[in-house]
């Protein structure tokens, strides 16, 4: 039975609707009869997505560039010519070339400014992230062609880059911390994440490793089956690591096979407020197995697994179709009833409370005070409802970690001044062993980077730069080795004094 429009006529017309594609119809509605333009694609979108949010939190519609976007950092790669750069004074400087992609076969280096694009004028045209992607991105095998200016020169070079595919690792760094202990960072959960985990797993152990400590921290999740395989990496034949189940889908369990390349040595792994979803799965696999010590602070509480519904015109809906269990059977989603807004501010309402700071107001929280009937093979309790909770506890820094600190990170500061300040002394290091054991940032470089800092953040707070005094200048170092010599560099700068790893090594020997 049809319905009418609050029981009225429009302009003489009486429309009636069809109930199954009410969303549908009232948009065209508003196409043909409303009193204003109006952009239909962004108010399909936002009509569709208060509909899933109502829904679930996780549950969401993601605009074409978005979706693209999403599904290429997963996928493992796209095509374009593999740079990192900054937009600096309406200029492109290259602060990393992807090593085998299209533009370090051409010969570009970080450092390089791009001038001129195709032959015409590009520096210097109001250029955004959404102009360069435009114009880097494209078909594989097409050309482009470049002007650039390398770093203390002021001489156009022309280069000729033919686009390609670009990988893109999920893993950002693996290295030895010492003779025995590895370290590997991973930073989604993508198609490729497995395979690149067994490469350096291969590397590492050919220098000695035996122990690994594991980073999730600030993994947001991704694939489920990357979760999976990379569970099974640690775990012998037969052992379940995670199940999925919910109306519309029938209970699925996955279990570990022989292929593991890491299942005897000994295992941390480090996770935070922001590991998340697939993060969780093998985190919480790996306690609930007592195959690993977890270390660092609850998790986000993500146990909702998603299904990506695509529409022709690139656009999707990423539609919740299961929740996800550990193998004890418990599921570590966190309450959304009181809404989507007080469910992502559940975050804040831990740092409030005190829980990222005491291991004692970890455990206040009301849903750890109830009875768990969950425990892991060895019999230890494990708690369901609101994140992995760690084994070994390391409080958050409360005293450098300012907002200052991430409004430097947030305008990419530090980058800026790498590129514009520090390339004269980068180039007095040949390796970064020589630069990592005698550069270290002085109190009169501190105070140059305030100052040029200053030029983008206008009014700096005395309280937060003292605060924050020691972190700003490891980051300046960080970053300074990250464009020199890369990822590993960065990570191994930035880990020197990081308490949560100095835990989990401890806990893995």
């Amino acid at each position: 039975m049809g319905i009418y429009v609050n029981n009225t006529m429009l302009g003489g017309r009486r429309f009636i609707f069809n109930n199954n594609d009410k969303l549908t119809q009232v948009v065209r509605l508003v196409h043909d009869n409303y009193v204003d333009s109006v952009n239909i694609d962004s108010l399909e979108g936002q009509t569709v997505n208060q509909f899933l949010q109502n829904l679930d939190p996780h549950s969401l519609y993601l605009p074409a560039q978005r979706a693209q976007s999403v599904n290429e950092k997963l996928q493992g790669g796209f095509n374009g010519i593999g740079i990192e750069y900054l937009l600096l004074h309406d200029t492109l400087f290259i602060t990393q070339v992807y090593a085998g992609g299209p533009a370090a076969k051409a010969g570009l280096t970080g450092g390089d400014r791009v001038i001129r694009l195709n032959g015409k004028k590009f520096s210097g045209t109001h250029l955004t992230p959404d102009v360069v992607s435009q114009a880097f991105k494209g078909t594989k095998n097409t050309g482009l062609s470049l002007g650039v200016v390398r770093p203390n020169t002021e001489k156009l070079i022309p280069v000729t880059v033919v686009r390609g595919h670009v990988n893109l690792s999920s893993l950002d760094a693996a290295y030895m911390i010492n003779t025995e202990t590895g370290y590997i960072k991973i930073s989604k959960f993508a198609s490729t994440t497995d395979r690149d985990f067994q490469a350096e797993v291969k590397k590492l152990k050919a220098q000695g490793m035996k122990k690994l400590a594991l980073d999730l921290r600030n993994n947001g999740g991704g694939y489920l089956s990357a979760a999976t395989a990379m569970a099974d990496e640690f775990l012998p034949a037969g052992q379940l690591i995670v199940f999925t189940k919910g109306l519309h889908e029938p209970r699925t369990d996955y279990f570990s096979t022989d292929s593991g390349s890491f299942e005897k040595g000994k295992l941390a792994i480090m996770i935070d407020e922001y590991s998340a979803s697939a993060s969780e799965i093998l985190a919480g696999a790996m306690q609930d197995l007592d195959r690993a010590t977890i270390v660092g602070r609850r998790s986000f509480g993500k146990g909702l697994v998603q299904e990506q519904f695509p529409f022709n015109d690139g656009s999707a809906v990423n539609l919740t179709v299961a929740r996800y269990y550990t193998p004890s059977g418990r599921s570590i989603q966190k309450s959304y009833k009181a809404g989507v807004e007080d469910y992502h501010n559940e975050l804040s309402n831990r740092m409030q409370k005190g829980e990222l700071f005491s291991a004692k107001n970890n455990m206040d929280d009301s849903i750890f005070k109830k009875p768990s009937k969950y425990h892991t093979l060895n019999g230890r309790k494990v708690y369901s409802g609101g994140g992995i909770m760690p084994d070994v506890f390391v409080p958050a820094d409360t005293v450098g970690l300012t907002r200052l600190l991430y409004d430097l990170n947030d305008r990419q500061i530090f980058m800026a001044y790498v590129l514009q300040k520090m390339q004269p002394l980068l180039s007095k290091y040949a390796t970064y062993e020589s630069f990592n054991k005698a550069y270290n940032v002085n109190d009169r470089e501190l105070t140059d980077f305030i100052v040029y800092a200053t030029q983008t953040l206008k009014q700096l707070d005395s309280q937060e730069i003292r605060r924050s005094k020691n972190n700003i200048k490891l980051y300046i170092k960080a970053t300074a080795a990250h464009f020199k010599w890369g990822d590993n560099a960065y990570f191994k700068t930035i880990n020197q004094d990081d308490e949560t790893l100095k835990k989990a090594v401890a806990a893995v020997n």
